[in-house]
């Protein structure tokens, strides 16, 4: 979550049309439906993060050739930016205009009789606004949560000044929940309208509507009519240019306790940007930051209110739990069941803001709509004052059937989803294989690596990587912070960085190459578990694991400064258990041997110890009891058991993982 541009909405909005993309669509309407409706997309002032709605009626030829009027309407899970025709639902008009004329239909019925009148099963469910667009007799159609309408009308003469701005052009809406209440409303206020003297209609706390026969005039219309709210907030105040920073552990002490109230882990990230800095250092920001969302479909993403940190972010979040189940028990109506307790959006007084979610993506989706809803509110302030809409239609919306039924379907996740690892030495080898294990199963991967290509072996992925080498103490303790302050903590360490010496005997040991093995194979290691401690202590079910060797409990000969560097990792390992304990880490070593496919084994040194035991290289790749070769995604493999729930009651173990080894045994 990073942003240091300062929102201004009263920026005019610009018409993206072009007439030769236009063109190319021919005559195709719903060509051009995904044409316009990506116009839209593209301005997140109009739309966020699937947000939106807009449909054409048009012909559907079905398998026999024959010809149905529909409504191709967006279909649930599509965003307008990235829309395409597969993400229309093509549902037959005439069903859905029997459907308006029902007393009564539950949110259930109506989206179980939307999707039977769907003349492609395998499209997407039809937004729940699909009958108020086929009540509008127009051929293009379309939504938006534009924010500076919605902000005009989060003001308390917001109304008045719709009217005002608009007269008679738009069909003013009162608040009522979205689908088919909305479209009852509508059909009953239009009952004795002439549509053609309107231009759209602007529902009020919610967004606005265009509509035309035309996919370039409704798409102009929707453009014009936005612009015109925008020239009534007028150009933004202007404002400090600060920022801020967070400390990194202060940051994994918030995320911890927002972790605890969600029962499960969840990332954090900071913004101290010049928005979000000056929006936190208001004197009224506690105010103005908790009457609610920018429009009620926010909720589900950001909750109603954000957490306000100004001292002690435990009595913070204890509060704020609080405050979520008064809320709760004051609208439940004894059949919900409540969701976590846990904020999605954080004021840090005097320093910025703070996002939490379960994915890289949840806090991109969260920022981007705190953003909009900070701006927002400090234009509506200069205008009267910030008034959302009342806390029970709120809640009417985060409770809402159809939107739990959409979290319902997310209910499962990777085993280490909302988890942050670090992994030392992963450029290559069997740190590699553990940074892209960890990442599959959902963790936010942090690399460290003296070796510059950490920077770039991961791309196309979402693992981070900092040079940094691990004999440098000052270096990690800011490779950890920044690490740290990325996602907001610290809860797997695989402490794998190391080297194998060259093969000498103790007879003949040069002195800088067992200096060199102690620094990188052990010092190193104890470098980076003495940054990561203060960290660990507040992760989520904290595990901290050693890649040891076989040469500890079975050392060779001509490998003593890389057999006693481990050995004495080792010890570190069990004394950190020891010391740990207490503070629910886990510390456990693994011993690996003879894992070929890491930067140690070149084919000098493989070669070397092939010939040592009087093997060929091919013998000595699997001289174990088992006869198998031992990788590093084997290795891998045991790393996440070891992180994961299977080992959560284990600590200062050794776990041998060579194939069988009699030395060992």
């Amino acid at each position: 979550m990073s942003s240091t541009q300062t929102r201004n909405i009263g920026s005019e909005l610009k018409n993206l049309w072009n007439e030769n993309d236009a063109v190319a669509c021919g005559e195709d309407a719903l060509a051009l439906r995904v044409y316009s409706s990506r116009l839209i997309g593209q301005a997140s002032d109009l739309v966020l993060h699937g947000g939106g709605n807009t449909s054409v009626k048009a012909e559907f030829s079905d398998i026999f050739d024959d010809r149905h009027e529909v409504l191709y309407v967006k279909g649930s899970g599509w965003d307008l930016a990235t829309i395409e025709v597969p993400g229309f639902a093509p549902v037959a008009l005439d069903a859905l205009l029997k459907l308006s004329r029902f007393g009564v239909l539950s949110d259930a019925d109506m989206v179980r009789a939307q999707r039977a009148a769907m003349l492609d099963p395998g499209a997407p469910n039809p937004s729940v606004e699909a009958i108020l667009h086929a009540l509008i007799p127009f051929r293009y159609v379309d939504h938006t949560h534009a924010d500076a309408v919605v902000t005009l009308t989060n003001t308390p003469g917001g109304e008045a000044r719709v009217r005002e701005i608009y007269g008679d052009r738009l069909l003013v809406v009162p608040y009522v929940m979205p689908g088919f209440v909305l479209a009852k409303k509508v059909a009953q206020m239009t009952e004795d309208i002439d549509w053609s003297t309107l231009e759209g209609m602007i529902l009020m706390n919610h967004g606005i509507f265009s509509f035309a026969d035309d996919a370039w005039e409704s798409y102009a219309r929707m453009i014009d009519l936005v612009t015109k709210a925008e020239q009534a907030l007028g150009e933004a105040s202007p404002v400090a240019n600060d920022t801020a920073e967070a400390s990194a552990l202060e940051l994994a002490a918030i995320r911890y306790e927002v972790s605890q109230a969600a029962n499960r882990p969840l990332l954090a990230a900071f913004d101290g940007g010049v928005q979000s800095c000056g929006f936190a250092r208001r004197g009224d920001v506690k105010s103005i930051a908790t009457r609610g969302p920018l429009t009620p479909d926010h909720v589900i993403r950001t909750k109603r209110v954000p957490l306000v940190v100004e001292d002690d972010p435990s009595d913070a979040v204890a509060g704020f739990i609080s405050e979520y189940q008064d809320y709760f028990d004051r609208h439940t109506d004894g059949k919900l069941t409540r969701l976590d307790c846990a904020p999605r959006w954080g004021v840090w007084q005097g320093r910025g803001i703070m996002a939490f979610g379960a994915r890289p993506g949840d806090l991109a989706v969260v920022g981007d709509i705190v953003s909009h809803t900070i701006a927002a509110i400090e234009t509506a302030e200069r205008h009267g004052g910030w008034c959302a809409l009342p806390e029970a239609d709120i809640f009417a919306v985060e409770y809402w059937e159809l939107e739990q039924a959409k979290l319902a379907k997310c209910a499962s996740s990777p085993a280490f989803q909302g988890r942050c690892a670090l992994v030392t030495g992963g450029a290559s080898g069997i740190g590699y294989a553990c940074a892209l294990a960890l990442s599959e199963q959902g963790a936010q991967v942090t690399v460290l690596d003296k070796d510059p290509s950490v920077l770039k072996v991961f791309d196309g992925t979402n693992i981070q990587g900092r040079v940094c080498d691990v004999k440098d103490a000052d270096a990690v303790r800011d490779a950890v912070a920044e690490s740290v302050a990325a996602f907001g903590g610290l809860d797997i360490l695989v402490n794998n960085a190391g080297i194998f010496c060259a093969s000498d005997e103790v007879a003949d040991m040069p002195e800088a190459e067992w200096q060199r093995s102690l620094d990188i194979n052990l010092t190193g290691a104890m470098h980076v578990a003495r940054e990561s401690i203060p960290y660990l202590r507040l992760g989520w079910e904290p595990s901290l694991i050693m890649v040891g060797s076989k040469n500890v409990p079975a050392p060779g000969p001509a490998a003593g400064a890389y057999s006693v560097a481990k050995a004495g990792l080792t010890q570190l390992a069990r004394v950190l258990a020891l010391e740990l304990a207490g503070d629910g880490i886990r510390v456990n070593t693994l011993h690996p041997n003879a894992v070929f496919d890491t930067a140690i084994w070149t084919d000098e040194v493989l070669e070397g110890r092939a010939a040592h035991y009087g093997m060929s290289v091919e013998d000595y790749r699997r001289n174990n009891l088992l006869h198998r070769e031992v990788t590093s995604a084997d290795v891998a493999a045991m790393v996440c058991a070891m992180a994961g729930s299977a080992f959560r009651c284990t600590t200062g173990a050794q776990l041998p993982i060579d194939g069988g080894n009699e030395r060992v045994l």
